[in-house]
């Protein structure tokens, strides 16, 4: 797969708000992790957010924080997430790894691994980082990244293939709508992502 273009990355609309998700590993974990129940768009826009807000995107600058005072300050509008409390105390604790463990970059979770496997244990192990968003994050770095470690498609699927249907699969404001697009479709189905009848509750 050939490695991707500065322009490769196309999901916020805002141009700061897309680079900062290119060139920074933490910014595209935070974007990741607030990527539920509320439009792509507002997710990854959230790293943009904070670092205009506390006007930094450091994890172990986050991590020193006094938890509450942190959780207020992304509950300032604009809010970062439609549960922005919640979300902030994850976004608090991803910082607490990063910083930790991995040296204080978010790249480094996925630098120089060579077994998909691997990294998607890696991934498991970050709040709000489920089975599903951890096979959309492989596929999101394989896709748009050229990060693709030996068995990424087999790990990331479904999502390793062309379907138009992830934050992965854009590169464009065509892509975009297109992604909107068939989210709105397997919504109007009853299905999720990967096309499969949504459980009742």
């Amino acid at each position: 797969m050939p490695k991707p273009r500065s322009s490769d990355l196309y999901v916020t609309g805002i141009v700061k708000a897309d680079r900062l998700l290119q060139r920074d590993g933490t910014a595209l974990l935070i974007g990741m992790l607030l990527d539920q129940q509320v439009p792509m768009e507002w997710a990854f826009t959230g790293p943009h957010t904070l670092t205009e807000r506390f006007g930094h995107l450091d994890p172990r600058k986050f991590a020193a924080m006094d938890i509450e005072r942190f959780v207020t300050r992304c509950c300032e509008k604009p809010a970062i997430h439609r549960f922005p409390a919640s979300m902030a105390r994850r976004i608090h604790e991803l910082c607490g790894i990063i910083a930790e463990q991995y040296a204080n970059k978010g790249a480094n979770i996925w630098k120089g691994i060579d077994d998909a496997s691997e990294l998607y244990a890696r991934l498991r192990k970050l709040p709000g980082f489920g089975d599903e968003k951890a096979r959309i994050f492989i596929a999101l770095l394989a896709k748009r990244f050229g990060i693709a470690p030996e068995g990424w498609e087999k790990v990331a699927k479904p999502f390793g293939d062309h379907r138009m249907r992830t934050v992965a699969d854009i590169d464009s404001l065509d892509a975009l709508l297109k992604v909107r697009r068939f989210k709105q479709l397997e919504k109007a189905r009853d299905r999720d992502k990967q096309s499969r009848p949504l459980k009742k509750r």
